[in-house]
């Protein structure tokens, strides 16, 4: 038997047998591929331990770009790279004379890959074009990436993706159903090659904050933050959300359609006149009206679902249905600009924007490109903020103790960055592994008089007095997310329940109740507050009277025409009011229709 047998497939189908070197072939077809006699598109690899050979064509392969390296030299000269930049020279130049090529995941196997030209040594195979494209696009962003735990930047990916910017520069002609823009969108003062690359300095989602690492007076509590007052009024973080609703008039069968007016008082469902009191003649709402939750904003009526129906009078009449647009319960805002068009099916249709403008608030969420994410704990007047000595005011206090567990290195070299790039002006590049490192900056904040370490000496805004200790005090990139508040916040005292169950009705969208779960009731009877379990699982709920025959126990009746209750079993008059939930009188039904007989035993109160 050969010992140079190597098992050949192609896309995972194996197709014959080779008899001689693997890395021979593996060299030779590498070489071909090279110099144009095969596809740049094809890709090989050879395992020695499984002696088996692969090439693969499949579509859809993730493939990457590496720099050929021969003899312990990059193919990608200084003469070519001068052409590069010249654009004597574009980059399938580079692919077809041998000096690129791309490399799928089986092929990597086969490849050693050096980071950087001083690595590369007679063993290496390949050199890759810099550090920081092992990251994704969005990873590739963040600064300082990798002085961060892996879990952080997973983290910071996600919230980069929640971000409240500028996602379009025509939003002010979109008609999306949800966006949010902010009004003094800033370029961070840290950024990265990708940031660059992508041009993601035209689409900016956050701002530049002052920020001190510091407590204060325990309202840092976990991952809570504190905000100046005198920056949200200034401006700071602040967004407006666009809403848009959208009305079409339909056609129905037998040639019938709905009609954008005011509804007449006539009108099945009329809400009244105060309903109504923002529309035009036309049955639309005018731009620049201050709405709010319940407004009808296009009036808007139905034909009659049967198309003729007989009036208290006898008389045959044909009766319109109410069937306005009106603003969400919870939702309110000025109607920024109202849009008439034609649908796809050729029927008129509005869509009405709505613009709410979002003041940071309790409760909004932050986050850094770092992962480190928290909510507003407290709003603090200007004057109750420490200072330092120069007389700064941070915008925003972070808890120290978010940085040592969480391990997130380059939220603190961002902030050193950040406040390096204010004094001297300049971007500074925090690209991962290749980016400006610490030691810079702690030498432009030397020369500009500050602590090289970016502490500073604080003064206690309340009491006036020196902080013992210094404080780091920084820059860095702030964004605000879309986790808001005033989108969130629900209460509710009575309201609509479901049809099934009686039970209150589920979500904020439809003025759902608050769910009580086990673990709650679990509270209530540990502290044996028996009467409060009932009132919330029961009286406000889903409590419903049922009638129990006390003879055989099954759920009686009562009779509206001889004004009696009775047992539709046994007959017998002997009838209990008993209060139960409402679910278990369902329950009672779902068992009597698989064939099984409940029976509710009853005695009075005083036994």
């Amino acid at each position: 038997m050969n010992e140079h047998k190597i098992a050949v497939y192609v896309n995972g189908k194996l197709i014959g047998q080779y008899y001689d070197s693997g890395e021979k072939l593996l060299n030779l077809l590498r070489e071909q591929r090279r110099i144009g006699r095969l596809s740049d598109q094809i890709n090989f690899s050879y395992n020695p331990k499984l002696k088996s050979f692969y090439v693969n064509t499949d579509r859809g392969r993730v493939r990457r770009p590496y720099i050929i390296v021969k003899n312990g030299k990059s193919m990608l000269t200084d003469e070519i790279k001068d052409q590069l930049v010249k654009g004597e020279i574009n980059f399938k130049y580079l692919l077809d004379n041998g000096i690129v090529e791309f490399l799928d995941a089986g092929e990597e196997e086969n490849a050693y890959v050096a980071l950087t030209e001083d690595e590369i040594t007679e063993e290496h195979t390949h050199l890759d074009f810099d550090a920081s494209t092992i990251y994704s696009v969005v990873t590739a962003s963040l600064p300082y990436s990798n002085h961060n735990l892996s879990v952080r930047n997973t983290m910071a990916c996600s919230q980069t993706k929640q971000a409240l910017g500028m996602y379009v520069s025509n939003f002010n002609i979109r008609m999306d159903s949800r966006s949010h823009i902010m009004y003094y969108p800033q370029v961070p003062l840290v950024q990265t090659a990708a940031y660059d690359f992508l041009n993601l300095k035209k689409r900016p989602a956050g701002q530049n904050f002052v920020v001190a690492v510091a407590t204060y007076y325990g309202y840092t509590m976990k991952d809570a933050i504190i905000i100046n007052k005198k920056a949200i009024e200034r401006g700071l973080a602040r967004t407006v959300q666009f809403k848009t609703y959208k009305i079409t008039e339909l056609m129905y069968p037998g040639g019938q359609k709905d009609k954008f007016q005011i509804p007449l008082p006539t009108t099945s469902g009329y809400r009244g006149e105060e309903s109504y009191k923002y529309l035009d003649e036309d049955g639309l709402i005018s731009p620049e009206v201050p709405v709010s939750g319940g407004d009808v904003i296009v009036g808007n009526t139905s034909p009659p679902r049967f198309l003729e129906e007989i009036s208290v009078f006898g008389v045959t009449e044909e009766k319109r249905r109410e069937n306005s647009l009106s603003i969400k319960s919870g939702d309110k805002g000025i109607v920024d600009s109202v849009m008439v068009t034609n649908g796809i099916d050729g029927n008129r249709m509005v869509k009405v924007r709505v613009r709410d403008i979002k003041v940071p608030e309790l409760g909004d969420k932050f986050s850094t490109r770092h992962g480190q994410k928290g909510v507003i704990g407290l709003i603090v007047p200007e004057e109750d903020m420490p200072f330092s000595e120069n007389g700064i005011i941070p915008d925003l206090l972070i808890n120290p103790h978010a940085i040592p567990s969480r391990m997130t290195v380059g939220h603190l070299i961002e902030m050193l960055g950040g406040k390096a790039g204010s004094v001297d002006a300049s971007i500074k590049d925090g690209t991962a592994f290749t980016g400006d490192d610490f030691e810079s900056f702690k030498k432009v904040l030397a020369d500009h008089g500050f602590d090289e370490y970016g502490e500073e000496v604080f003064y206690d805004g309340l009491t006036g007095k020196k902080v013992k200790m210094k404080i780091f005090m920084g820059v860095i990139y702030y964004q605000r997310l879309h986790h808001l508040v005033s989108n969130k916040i629900h209460a509710r005292s009575r309201g609509p329940v479901q049809l099934l169950t009686h039970q209150p009705t589920e979500g904020r969208a439809r003025e759902g109740g608050l769910r009580f779960g086990e673990m709650e009731r679990d509270c209530l009877v540990g502290y044996g507050a028996s009467m409060l379990i009932k009132e919330r699982l029961l009286d406000e709920s889903d409590k419903a009277t049922i009638l129990v025959c006390n003879q055989c126990g099954s759920t009686a009746v009562h009779d509206y025409i001889r004004n009696r209750n009775y047992c539709p079993v046994c007959d017998s008059t002997d009838v209990s009011i008993v209060e139960v939930s409402y679910a278990f009188k369902l329950l009672l039904d779902e068992i009597k229709s698989i064939g099984i007989f409940p029976r509710l035993i009853t005695s009075d109160k005083a036994e």
